[in-house]
């Protein structure tokens, strides 16, 4: 059966640089191709971790060394991101359907994610970004400034900014437009870019969106049947790396809760991935979200493979 599937690319169907980023997405592009001549109608989200900490160290450093170079704020170098990892992925998914003769258009859409100006995690950032500097620079920086650094792991100090919580993908209705028309639409990189409202407008904001929370908001938005988040991994599971570590091939909403109470699903890791297909199922028996690895994603979607979050 064909589904409308959203499907959230973890680090690991990226690289850490472009010439990495390019040998791993041919492979990343083979699997999402085989899902589209399964007639599945498919919409493509991805992290920017390493790529939006490798832009923003660049244009820091040359602005330091060369003075000339501008300062880059946080919400274009997220924009960058997006286009570039954007960029890969298109080249390499047009150039496999010519490959198979598939004949689809493909988009990259760079995105927007709205978020609450009064959010909490404002006022407690916690994500770094950028790169690392010493001690003195950063109490430079923050007497300068608003922003916030913290000590990392003995490696210096770097910028924490904001995690808020997506409310709504902007160009949403754009992208379910484009999928109507049989579009493959890459979009959300690294969650969107955050803005908020301001007097009527949009403001682009410091800060990083957890990429699976907004994938699942915009599986909401364009209405998807599937839900799908790559990762490592081939399963969820419960008492993870313990003797009694046992692997999910299914759990329901309730179940899900149950075990995201008990503590089961590492903050920043497994819990954002498990409360996002939580919140794309609750009250829709219709839909079903899948955690898998990228090896797996078609016989996940068959139900052979990955870990299904079920309504009930």
């Amino acid at each position: 059966m064909a589904n409308r599937v959203v499907l959230a690319l973890g680090g690991n169907a990226l690289g850490q640089t472009p010439q990495e980023q390019i040998e791993l997405i041919k492979g990343t592009a083979s699997a999402i191709v085989d899902l589209i001549e399964n007639g599945h109608e498919v919409v493509v989200t991805h992290g920017n971790g390493p790529q939006v900490g490798t832009i923003k160290v660049a244009f820091d450093n040359s602005h330091k060394a060369v003075g000339n170079t501008p300062h880059m704020p946080f919400p274009e170098v997220s924009a960058m991101s997006q286009g570039y990892i954007g960029y890969h992925l298109q080249q390499a998914l047009e150039n496999e359907m010519r490959k198979r003769s598939v004949d689809r258009p493909c988009a990259c859409i760079i995105t927007q994610t709205l978020v609450d100006k009064n959010d909490s995690a404002f006022d407690h950032p916690t994500k770094p970004v950028g790169g690392f500097v010493s001690e003195a620079e950063a109490r430079t920086i923050m007497a300068e400034t608003d922003h916030h650094f913290v000590e990392d792991s003995g490696r210096g100090w770097r910028w924490v900014v904001a995690s808020p919580k997506p409310l709504e993908i902007v160009e949403g209705s754009l992208i379910a437009n484009l999928v109507e028309s049989q579009y493959i639409v890459i979009s959300t990189g690294g969650g969107g870019v955050p803005v908020v409202e301001e007097d009527g407008n949009l403001v682009g904001v410091p800060a990083v969106v957890d990429k699976d929370r907004s994938a699942g908001i915009l599986s909401d938005q364009i209405h998807a049947d599937r839900l799908l988040i790559l990762t490592a991994i081939d399963n969820v599971a419960i008492n993870f790396n313990t003797p009694q570590q046992k692997n999910l091939s299914e759990m329901t909403v309730a179940e899900a809760r149950t075990y995201i109470d008990d503590g089961q699903f590492a903050p920043g890791s497994m819990l954002p991935k498990v409360e996002a297909c939580v919140d794309f199922v609750d009250g829709h028996p219709e839909r079903v979200a899948i955690i898998s690895s990228l090896k797996d994603a078609a016989a996940s979607l068959d139900g052979a493979a990955g870990t299904r979050i079920v309504a009930s």
